[in-house]
C-alpha cells in the first residue's frame, strides 16, 4: 500500500480572521491596510476615448459583415458545412433565416452606434 497523504488532514492549523485596521491607521493612502478606495487611480481620459473608438469599430466590422454575410453567394450558398450537410443547408437557404441573421447584423450595429452616442452624451 502507498504511503498517500490522508484527505483530512488536522496538522493544518485554521487561518485567523482577517483583523480589522483602524480608519486612522490608514491615513488616506494606499498600502498596507489601505482599501483600493482610498488611493484612486483613475484611469486616463484618452485612454477611455481609445478603447471606447476600438469598440464601436469592432462592433461596427461585425455587424456589417454579419449583415452582408447571409446574402453573399460565395459565403453562404458555398460554405462547406453547408454543403457538407445538406438538412443545414436547406434551412440557411431561406430567406427568413438570412434575414434573420441580417437582423442580429443590425442590431450589432444599432448597439455601436448608442454605444458612440451616449458616450459622448457622459
Amino acid at each position: 500500500m502507498s504511503q498517500q497523504p490522508e484527505s483530512i488532514s488536522t496538522s493544518l492549523a485554521a487561518s485567523p480572521a482577517p483583523v480589522a485596521v483602524p480608519a486612522e491607521g490608514r491615513g488616506g493612502e494606499r498600502g498596507r491596510g489601505g482599501r483600493p478606495e482610498d488611493g484612486v487611480e483613475r484611469i486616463p481620459r484618452w485612454l477611455e476615448r481609445l478603447e471606447l473608438v476600438l469598440r464601436v469599430m469592432l462592433r461596427m466590422y461585425i455587424g456589417l459583415a454579419i449583415c452582408y454575410a447571409p446574402w453573399s453567394p460565395m459565403f453562404w450558398d458555398q460554405n462547406p458545412l453547408f454543403l457538407q450537410y445538406p438538412s443545414v443547408g436547406a434551412v440557411a437557404a431561406n430567406g427568413a433565416v438570412r434575414g434573420l441573421v441580417s437582423g442580429l447584423g443590425l442590431l450589432n450595429l444599432w448597439i455601436a452606434f448608442q454605444d458612440a452616442i451616449h458616450q459622448r452624451e457622459r
